[in-house]
């Protein structure tokens, strides 16, 4: 079967490839000199496209036609988004229009399109989310997320487009980027003797990063999954400032922690816990990695690297 993947230098993309080996696998990359992904099997056939251009990516699928698609690319941090909202919007939104539709037109047999939407999409508002919870998107990451979900929805209803839509919930594990905030604590924890962090009050509800690609393989090709909206994550909130408290009991760190050194965002979530019910009902998905395993994997992952002498230019000169 030949699965179709965008996003694969990212995050989850990286994680999710080497997931795929029993499958003929194609990258979707925007080219760009010594960028790879992430250190995993070359093995994967790349294609490059940008997927802001309909006719690059037009050529693409056509030149591919693959079964199922599994479509994680996007600018995906909040913060930037703020500041950079054309360029976020461009590449969730219209990106995704781009490749949905020359699937509809190249791929008539398309067995199935996951979309990585987010859970940012449902803002402030009661909690725990669910998949029927309102969404109020407040940066424009969630604003472009949320729009790429309702053309996807449309292509659905109009067309039979056969879709999958999946909510992820704040998701940590990382190997490169500690640029987000599991990661940043981590580090700073493990290389100096002073934190400096943004606000300790939002509550968050953190997934592992084995758990996120678990839950694409759960809906890869499941026959319940297609047309549905998902939510993933675990039903358990954490405030930021207990998270710090958790991971300097892992990291031994007896330095101090510096709150509100960030600039505040024009607007943030304050909770965001999300229910997993529907998800677990149909296709018997649940989160595996509880809070406490996921933070001890991660300071062991970081340690370990600088343990073994890589120092912090080094992996920052990585990212």
């Amino acid at each position: 079967m030949k699965i179709l993947l965008t996003g694969t230098t990212g995050f989850i993309g990286s994680h999710l490839l080497p997931a795929l080996a029993d499958h003929e696998s194609y990258s979707l990359e925007r080219y760009m000199t010594t960028r790879f992904a992430q250190g995993f099997r070359r093995d994967v056939r790349t294609v490059f496209a940008d997927l802001r251009d309909v006719h690059a990516v037009e050529g693409a699928i056509r030149e591919i036609k693959p079964d199922v698609v599994i479509h994680l690319a996007s600018i995906s941090p909040v913060a930037y988004s703020y500041d950079h909202p054309q360029e976020v919007i461009e590449a969730s939104l219209n990106a995704t229009v781009n490749l949905a539709e020359a699937c509809l037109r190249e791929v008539p047999r398309l067995r199935q399109f996951l979309f990585a939407s987010t859970s940012e999409t449902y803002g402030n508002g009661p909690v725990p989310k669910t998949e029927e919870t309102p969404q109020h998107p407040n940066s424009p990451y969630a604003v472009g997320k949320l729009a790429a979900e309702k053309y996807l929805l449309y292509m659905r209803d109009a067309h039979g487009f056969p879709v999958t839509v999946l909510r992820p919930f704040n998701t940590y594990g990382r190997k490169r980027d500690m640029h987000f905030v599991v990661e940043k604590i981590v580090v700073q924890m493990l290389t100096t003797n002073q934190v400096l962090l943004g606000d300790p009050d939002p509550i968050r509800d953190l997934l592992y990063v084995d758990d996120h690609v678990a839950a694409y393989r759960t809906c890869l090709l499941n026959e319940r999954s297609i047309g549905q909206v998902y939510n993933f994550c675990t039903g358990r909130g954490v405030r930021i400032q207990e998270l710090v408290q958790k991971v300097g009991e892992v990291a031994g760190f007896q330095g101090e922690v510096v709150w509100n050194t960030l600039p505040k965002r024009p607007l943030d979530i304050d909770v965001l816990i999300g229910s997993f019910a529907k998800v677990q009902r149909d296709l018997g998905w649940a989160p595996r990695v509880t809070l406490e395993e996921g933070l001890a994997r991660t300071v062991e992952y970081w340690r370990t690297r600088f343990t073994h002498g890589e120092q912090l230019s080094k992996v920052l000169a990585s990212i």
